[in-house]
């Protein structure tokens, strides 16, 4: 079983973005109050007649080939004008099961047919003039072929920065709003099923911390929801259970990868061959599995290197700090002998300089 060790606490400075998501119909609770919202603006959904249901993100029933325009209304209260970035992005899954709608680093999956980004467009951003509103227009353009599932992704909207805006010295956090909608396209009624895949198992760091990542996607049209993953990592020839960790109330957006973690507790990273047991389960749907890797001696030497939690046990080298308390104390000794040396040389000539003074006396 892996070893608890103590660790050093490790502050680091971030330059904070606080990205509010809303999937509110209206943005706006109380105009009254703050009628610009943190955000600086806020927005109002105009449904269209295909919108499936009443909720507070378009879901649209398209057809093939189907291409419509659906709107934002863009506000804004202020008394100066302002500029809306606008960012679209396909769903994805990060390593804690939790969809995200907004941009990111994550890849797409390779079973991903239709990109969201490839089907819907718009402008890069927005002048809205003070004290007025603004209309956003969303062009989509459905696949020709049918297709069965959902296509899901976000749209971004946040305030364009000032870049005239001097800035305050002193200031060490910034906080950054925007909103984020969600959009799902579809086409059939034909419920997808989803399906999970392990894809491999590879050692790498979660927050700069060694980590085993159990690498598996879902490769269907559809959400999988309330996800269950368990993970244990053994030597490839033995039953001992050297890490293990299980997440539940997961979910992963349609044809997604998830990276999931299994923390190395703080342990130094070990090169060899290991086996993954993985059990996921959705409702009464079960996975599992039994996927083999290794470490090789580069990756353990690279993730130990950059690892936080190791280079602060190895912050305090006691090897080092012994040479250079024997290199000081050497120092002082020869310092403390030359003084010695030299006073005692200084206390002999003194004293024969005053033997000879007695001698001269003596012969006067």
């Amino acid at each position: 079983m892996k070893r608890q060790k103590n660790k050093w606490l490790v502050y680091l400075s971030f330059f904070l973005v606080g990205i509010t998501i809303t999937f509110s119909q209206t943005g706006y609770a109380n105009e009254k109050k703050d009628e610009s919202g943190a955000a600086g603006f806020v927005y109002e959904l105009q449904f269209p007649e295909n919108q499936q249901q009443e909720v507070g993100y378009f879901d649209l029933k398209m057809q093939p080939g189907q291409q419509q325009t659906v709107q934002i209304l863009v506000k804004n209260y202020s008394d100066e004008d302002i500029a809306v970035n606008v960012k679209l992005n396909g769903a994805k899954t990060n390593m804690n099961g939790v969809l995200e709608y907004g941009p990111t680093a994550l890849e797409n999956d390779a079973s991903l047919k239709y990109d969201f980004t490839d089907l819907v467009k718009a402008p890069e951003s927005i002048e809205v003039p003070k004290e007025s509103e603004k209309m956003l227009d969303f062009m989509i353009t459905m696949p020709e072929s049918s297709y069965d599932g959902v296509i899901v992704g976000g749209i971004q909207l946040q305030k364009q920065d000032d870049a005239n805006k001097p800035k305050q010295e002193g200031t060490a956090i910034i906080n950054k709003y925007a909103y984020v909608v969600a959009m799902v396209l579809q086409e059939s009624d034909v419920k997808v099923q989803p399906e999970l895949e392990l894809n491999k198992v590879v050692a790498g760091q979660s927050n700069y911390r060694n980590a085993v990542f159990i690498d598996a996607s879902n490769t269907k049209a559809n959400f999988l929801n309330d996800l269950t993953l368990e993970a244990q990592i053994m030597p490839l020839k033995s039953d001992e259970v050297l890490y293990e960790t299980k997440k539940k109330s997961m979910r992963m957006a349609p044809n997604s990868n998830i990276k999931f973690p299994v923390s190395m507790g703080g342990e130094k990273m070990v090169p060899g061959k290991y086996r993954a047991h993985v059990l996921a389960t959705s409702g009464k749907k079960k996975w599992e599995w039994t996927k083999e890797f290794s470490i090789s001696n580069e990756e353990a030497d690279k993730f130990n290197e950059e690892d936080l939690g190791l280079v602060q046990a190895r912050g305090i080298n006691w090897k080092l700090v012994a040479m250079v308390i024997a290199s000081v104390m050497s120092v002082l000794i020869v310092i403390f002998i030359g003084i010695r040396i030299v006073n005692k040389r200084r206390a002999k000539k003194k004293k024969e300089l005053s033997m000879i003074k007695k001698r001269k006396k003596r012969t006067e």
